[in-house]
């Protein structure tokens, strides 16, 4: 009876390793892609950014015909950059909680009982994990949410059919980076939050 009982742990602890593996390192994966995604796109708009303003042309001098034809910077684009950096900082957060999935799943399979997580262990990091998700989309939300805001603000304020006078009206391609940089974050701590939460379900039923 006892070997019976014993048998039916192994293949249980066995079977919540193997979940926690596959989910693991699926997430891992994903949250990896798509946070790299994230901070190429983040790393251009700033980039360009700073370009920007270091060659904005100085108040008052008007060069060629008399229309200021540097882009400038987007009043309020800086509001989505900060929130995307959040958004990242909490997925680093995410990757770390998904990594410490696959060792606990490695250590659930070990010959040596005394080398498995408890379950108190393993519940924290799923819970950690959804919880750092779910303030990383909220904060890549926000930064979505302002970054949209100025594009529509730029889209109402543009004239149609009438050339641009005012750089800062303009729709560039470092607003739609920054855009971007934000869907890919939440996309990104998305993945996170339901693996963890899913996994976490799964094991409290």
């Amino acid at each position: 009876m006892q070997m019976a009982e014993k048998q039916s742990l192994e293949a249980k602890l066995e079977r919540v390793g193997n979940v926690l593996r596959l989910t693991g390192w699926v997430g891992l994966s994903l949250q990896i892609g798509f946070g790299a995604i994230s901070v190429l796109l983040l790393m251009f708009a700033i980039a360009g950014r700073s370009f920007s303003q270091s060659t904005a042309v100085t108040p008052g001098v008007v060069p060629g015909v008399g229309v200021n034809v540097n882009p400038g910077t987007a009043p309020g684009i800086g509001v989505g950059i900060f929130w995307a950096v959040c958004g990242i900082l909490a997925l680093l957060g995410g990757i770390y909680f998904a990594f410490r999935q696959t060792r606990f799943s490695k250590r659930l399979r070990h010959a040596d009982t005394m080398k498995h997580p408890t379950k108190s262990e393993v519940m924290n990091v799923l819970r950690w994990g959804a919880i750092v998700g779910l303030v990383g989309m909220l904060l890549t939300i926000l930064g979505g949410g302002a970054t949209l805001g100025v594009l529509l603000s730029k889209a109402i304020a543009q004239p149609q059919g009438v050339a641009i006078y005012d750089p800062t009206r303009m729709i560039r391609s470092i607003d739609i980076m920054v855009a971007m940089a934000n869907m890919s974050g939440i996309a990104a701590n998305f993945v996170g939050a339901v693996a963890s939460l899913a996994v976490f379900e799964w094991l409290h039923r």
